[in-house]
């Protein structure tokens, strides 16, 4: 028959840790064999003391809770495992690796989450960098429990379901013995302790959604992709844990001037026909212009087109590009040009344009011309 360790030390089977061990110690004065004289005594103190043994080791009490034997002994099992209780985490263990049986509790404060924003730069600010405030919408602690989950004055307490370990065994009889599993304590949800009365703002989880402004410092030369990490700037852990880090993304938008080729910039210059055909010095504008404090300098940059110009010529101006990213100097800028023909000209201008025909022969049929084979021109470069 089965004994009874909870009535053999007096106490109910919700009895805390601290009211067993105060039970123990008041019957062991008692029956201590240097101490008590009547019959018997030395048999009740060993008992009271197999009685302590279980029921203070959380897993031989969860054992004997579950009705298996404690202590292994007794039981009809399978030879070679002992004949008592067969601990299937055991071999689990020995197979896989790990500890399947002794997960113990787990903490309720842990990491926050990182989270990812995305902010979009004019090509200006991505060239020459900039300090941006942006507001996220991220987990932060809660201020009304600092993060403990619970109301003002009150704390987490023990498990009653698994007795603070976070998990509960299991007992199955099978042909090999009883075999003990363990699992998530579903009560506590594997923490070990619950929260009774929690925070009436986040309702236990220590923290809750807010809005907060961030200063974010851009570098100079950043281009679309390029992440901007910050530190601890991302959600609250649960329980007040420590929180993730903040990664904003930039995003570079399109200018109407300027095309973006690594640390260069290309732009497109149309000039008319006459400057094309005269040559002529032009004035552009740069990507400096567009910031609050250029010097006039350095708003402009002087372009030289060389007589004879066609659409398609690649000019570039050194220097004059995006400042590398975590470099010196600067890219270029490359400017392609676009020979502009006019569409509507007056009388005069006809006539002006009629006269440089005849000048130039240009006023007959225009016939394409045929390019001359290999035989052709080793023909002429030897007549």
């Amino acid at each position: 028959m089965t004994t009874d360790y909870y009535s053999l030390l007096g106490v109910d089977r919700d009895a805390t840790d601290e009211d067993i061990k105060k039970a123990y110690r008041k019957l062991a004065m008692k029956y201590h064999p240097d101490v008590a004289e009547e019959d018997g005594a030395a048999d009740m103190f060993k008992r009271i003391g197999e009685a302590y043994e279980v029921l203070s080791d959380p897993q031989k009490k969860n054992i004997y809770d579950l009705g298996g034997d404690p202590l292994g002994g007794g039981g009809g099992g399978f030879p070679g495992f002992g004949g008592g209780t067969f601990d299937f985490s055991t071999i689990m263990d020995a197979v896989f690796g790990g500890s399947m049986g002794s997960r113990g509790p787990r903490s309720r404060v842990s990491r926050g989450q990182d989270r990812l924003e995305r902010l979009n730069l004019e090509l200006v600010d991505a060239a020459f960098g900039m300090t941006q405030e942006i507001t996220i919408d991220a987990l932060a602690l809660c201020s009304t429990c600092s993060g403990s989950g619970a109301t003002d004055g009150s704390q987490a307490s023990k498990c009653r379901t698994c007795q603070g370990r976070g998990e509960v065994m299991a007992v199955q009889r099978s042909f090999i013995g009883d075999i003990r599993t363990s699992s998530v304590c579903p009560q506590c949800r594997g923490y070990g302790t619950t929260i009774d009365n929690p925070c009436v703002d986040c309702y236990g989880e220590g923290r809750l959604r807010a809005e907060r402004n961030l200063t974010v410092k851009i570098p100079a030369g950043v281009t679309t992709g390029n992440r901007i990490r910050l530190e601890s700037q991302g959600d609250v852990g649960p329980g007040g844990g420590p929180a993730g880090d903040l990664y904003v993304e930039l995003v570079v938008k399109d200018h109407e001037m300027f095309t973006r080729n690594g640390d260069h910039l290309e732009a497109t210059l149309t000039v008319p026909m006459t400057a094309a055909a005269l040559g002529a010095e032009l004035h552009m504008s740069t990507i400096d212009a567009e910031k609050p404090d250029c010097p006039a300098e350095d708003a402009l940059v002087t372009v030289t087109i060389n007589s004879g110009t066609q659409t398609g010529s690649r000019l570039v101006v050194k220097g004059h590009g995006v400042p590398k990213l975590r470099g010196r100097g600067r890219g270029d800028l490359i400017i392609h040009v676009v020979v502009s023909t006019p569409t509507k000209l007056d009388d005069a201008q006809r006539e002006l344009l009629n006269q440089l025909a005849l000048a130039r022969g240009e006023d007959g049929p225009v016939r394409p011309k045929a390019d001359k084979g290999f035989l052709d021109k080793l023909r002429q470069a030897f007549s």
